[in-house]
This record gives structure tokens, sequence and C-alpha cells, in this order.
């Protein structure tokens, strides 16, 4: 007797649900897309004609229709539709950032525990290639003790586009757009620094919110840089790690995203397929070799990185 799917319901259909979430959900066996909250009637009704549309995101979460809520809507809404869900007996699944403060994710992260409900945060980019291919070379040593850390996200977008994300407002600006990823990606690999400094800018004209980001999280001999920037053009490395024995360099960024734009789907052939592979330079040859493929990744659908946090 087949298993009954897990009921989900996912809030927004923006850029994030329709090009993450609604695929990959479609992609797990035992998930069963059940219902979107959204204003995207026409859109939705194209792509998922068999799927329930609700206008109210709070009716969807608490609704007896779903089992599980996605949420993926501005940012600011995070805390009252994931605490609504869970107060209805929910499971939920928030995109980064999972909250914009603190307080409020102790908040939602005390309610999942008082409802007895599991609560996540999706951070698919544990997955990507690139990052995948940094984590294999800190773990097979070959740089020595790294010392020296560079993670970016660095795009060219000289206007500023009519996106709640590039707007003024709680939760919005490049660093919480592209910063949970980069600060994930850097606690796997090192767990929690000593310190944090940072420095945000506009420097893009019109800029209502930050759109340049520099973090430094210092441990001490190991120095992690990351970095966001709306202005920077041509292909920058996208990993720069330096050790006592060498170092190792990434260009291009994975090309999960740009599958899912192009209507690819997780288990499509060629699907995370990355065809740039990081190369090392050893410190005392001056020798650089390349690895024969980057790790795939796969949205979180496979075998991924531990949390390292309790």
């Amino acid at each position: 007797m087949d298993a009954v799917p897990i009921r989900v319901g996912l809030v927004g259909y923006g850029f994030a649900g329709k090009t993450f979430h609604a695929p990959v959900i479609a992609a797990v066996p035992g998930l069963r897309l059940a219902a979107v909250a959204s204003r995207q009637w026409e859109q939705l009704s194209a792509d998922l004609p068999d799927v329930a549309v609700v206008a109210d995101p709070l009716a969807l979460v608490t609704g007896a229709d779903v089992d599980l809520v996605v949420i993926a809507s501005p940012n600011e809404t995070h805390l009252p539709l994931a605490l609504a869900a869970l107060r209805a007996g929910r499971h939920v699944v928030v995109d980064k950032p999972f909250t914009v403060t603190l307080a409020q994710a102790r908040e939602l992260a005390e309610a999942a525990r008082a409802e007895g409900r599991i609560l996540s945060v999706f951070q698919n980019r544990r997955w990507d290639s690139d990052f995948l291919g940094a984590r294999q070379i800190v773990a097979a040593g070959r740089l020595g003790e790294i010392v020296h850390y560079e993670s970016h996200f660095d795009r060219f977008r000289p206007d500023v586009r009519a996106r709640w994300r590039e707007q003024s407002g709680p939760g919005t600006g490049v660093w919480f757009d592209l910063g949970p990823h980069l600060v994930d990606q850097a606690l796997c690999l090192f767990g929690l620094p000593k310190t944090v400094s940072a420095r945000l800018a506009r420097q893009r004209d019109g800029a209502q919110t930050d759109d340049w980001a520099h973090v430094v999280l210092d441990y001490g001999r190991l120095q992690v840089i990351l970095h966001g920037s709306m202005l920077t053009a041509g292909n920058g490395p996208r990993f720069i790690l330096h050790g006592t024995r060498g170092s190792w360099l990434k260009h291009g960024s994975d090309v999960q995203e740009d599958q899912l734009l192009a209507g690819m789907r997780p288990g499509d052939a060629g699907w995370g397929h990355d065809p740039v592979a990081g190369h090392c330079h050893d410190g005392a040859t001056g020798a650089v070799t390349g690895a024969a493929e980057p790790p795939h990744q796969g949205l979180g659908l496979g075998p991924g990185p531990e949390d390292p946090l309790p």
C-alpha cells in the first residue's frame, strides 16, 4: 500500500516560490503540492493547474488541507506566518533569512518546541557544486591549515529593480538576500567565529537599501571574508582559500538556478553538472591542478553537509 503523501502549502509564488520551491517539492517523493497562497492567479493556472490557489496566506497556513507549510514570502512576513502555522499544528519550512531579528528566531524556535512541530530553514546552497568543492578541499587537507577563506556573491545589476528585496524595509537589501547563504556555508565549514565585523553600503544610483556588503568572521589565525555586491562586472572568483600548503580558487557560480530558470528539473540529464573546476595551487612547487569535476549538487534532495549548529 502506497504511503499517503505529505500535503504541502506554499506561501508565495514570486521568484523563490516559482523557481526553487515548487520544482523541488514536485521532485521529492512523498510530497504533494496541494495549495499556493499568491496573487499570481494566471501564472499559477498555467504552471500548476491542479494546485489550489488561496488568496489569504493566513488561511492557507492554518487550513486543514495541508500538513507542511513552506514560506517563501517577503522576509518581514516570516515570523507571523510561521507562528500561525505552528500554532495550527503544521510543520514549517521557512526560506532564508529565517527571520529579520534574533528575538523573532528564538520566538519561532520556542513555538515549534511547544507545539512539537518540525521547523526548518531552507538552505539549498549547502548543496551547490562550488561550495561542495570547497568543502571537499578543506576536508581533504590539501591546502594544509586554512588561514584565509573568501566567499563572494558578486553581480552586475546597476539598475535598482522594483522588487521588495531592493526597496527600503525590514529584511531587505543584499545582506538579507545573499548573506544568509554566505554565513551558512562558512558555519558549515568552520563553526562559530570569535567575533564578527560588517560594513554595508549603498552604491547604485537610487539605491533604497544596502547593495554592497563586506563581513569578516574572525576565528583567530583563520580569517573569513564574506562579500556581496551589485556592481561587480566580470568573472571574479566565487571562492578563494589560502592555507599553509597552497591555495584553491573557484570561478563561476553553481548552475542550479540557471537550470531551473531554463526549465530543467532535479533528476534531468545533466542536472547539477558544473563545467568549471576549481584549481589548486601548490605553494611549494607552483604546480596548478584542477579537480576532474566539481561535485554535483541537488538542492538538498540527497546527502549533504550536516548542520554544524545544535
